[in-house]
């Protein structure tokens, strides 16, 4: 088991910034993610632990040794692609089989870490069947095996779920995160899917345009976002732009609109954020902290009223999109047996002061 270091890596295709400035530390047996949208760059980030591109600049480490140029069949990693990438022509063991052939194991040696590997996956008395003959998720398991079976040090998932309907990569993701726990190996992960990074990850590293925006646990990231960016594609927030009207002792008042004044705690703010008197900045509230507020006291603090645009019902909650002052507002109820107002209907919701998150 071994830990994953890149110090300052950067990648230049031509003239164009693939990754920028990478610096992270990655611990022995970690789950670690890299979270972000389409063309962020953690892809390439992940390609270049794996040895398939060089980085233009900077050093990775597997624990004490420097990789960087060391060519992908001489790092130790195991890969699960998108796309899976295993073999037609061959069937479940021989594709499972494959990685440890290469490295010339002897044959009873070979079937029994095969056989190991198909029972670590679920995937007993699979072996002789064809790729073709089984489904998604299942395929999905056997590029895990095949990932596996060699023992690498490192193991390297790039959006190993994307071609899974949402139940199966709900499954799927349970089952890898099962294997990671029970074998301890050091696993980095790469997605687009907030949901998938949060559930599944000990530490999640946060990329845009190429750039790293935050690292840090799944709570760190959701409750106290570094920025802007992290705060809007972090789950879902309501995120309005204001300006300091007040300071008095620990509590900051800010006006989103006129007429609609929120205060909230003055170390509830990023590291960026500048809290002086006419300073713009970002108010970041969750919709699961807003709650219903007592219509007889709206004008209490805090208390915004507005009209209901959009209910939507799920069962187990309620979520409404309401408007006040020109400015939408978003609330996610536990659903208590209560009557779900409609469209056209007042609203009057608290935001709690200590849920109120200042972005600079």
């Amino acid at each position: 088991m071994s830990g994953v270091a890149l110090d300052h890596v950067s990648k230049q295709f031509g003239s164009v910034r693939g990754v920028e400035d990478v610096h992270i530390d990655i611990r022995p047996g970690e789950f670690f993610t890299f979270l972000g949208p389409s063309g962020c760059g953690k892809t390439t980030t992940l390609r270049m632990i794996a040895g398939f591109y060089y980085p233009t600049s900077g050093r990775i480490r597997f624990g004490n040794q420097d990789v960087t140029t060391l060519p992908p069949n001489k790092r130790n990693t195991g890969m699960v692609f998108q796309n899976y990438a295993l073999f037609p022509h061959m069937s479940v063991f021989e594709n499972i089989a494959f990685g440890l052939e290469v490295r010339k194991l002897p044959k009873s040696e070979i079937r029994d870490k095969v056989e190991r590997a198909l029972k670590l996956v679920h995937l007993e008395g699979y072996g002789n069947r064809r790729i073709d003959q089984l489904s998604g998720g299942q395929q999905q398991r056997v590029a895990l095996a095949r990932a596996l079976v060699i023992e690498p040090q490192i193991l390297l998932l790039d959006e190993p779920l994307s071609n899974l309907d949402a139940k199966l990569r709900e499954e799927t993701r349970f089952e890898i995160k099962r294997l990671q726990l029970e074998l301890g190996i050091t696993t980095i992960y790469v997605t687009h899917d907030q949901a998938e990074a949060m559930s599944m990850s000990d530490r999640i590293m946060v990329m845009q345009n190429g750039v790293v925006q935050q690292i840090g646990t799944p709570e760190d990231i959701y409750h106290r976002p570094l920025n802007r960016f992290v705060a809007s594609f972090i789950g879902e927030t309501n995120l309005w732009e204001g300006t300091v009207v007040g300071i008095e002792g620990d509590e900051v008042r800010v006006e989103i609109a006129p007429g609609l004044v929120l205060s909230g705690y003055l170390n509830n703010a990023s590291p960026q954020c500048q809290i002086r008197r006419g300073e713009k900045l970002a108010v970041s509230v969750r919709p699961e902290s807003v709650q219903e507020a007592d219509p007889e006291k709206a004008d209490a603090a805090n208390v915004v009223t507005g009209s209901v645009i959009i209910s939507e019902f799920t069962g187990a909650t309620v979520h409404y999109i309401s408007e006040a002052a020109g400015n939408r507002l978003r609330a996610t109820f536990v659903n208590q047996g209560h009557r779900v107002k409609q469209r056209g209907e007042e609203l009057s919701l608290l935001i709690p002061k200590e849920s109120i998150y200042f972005v600079g």
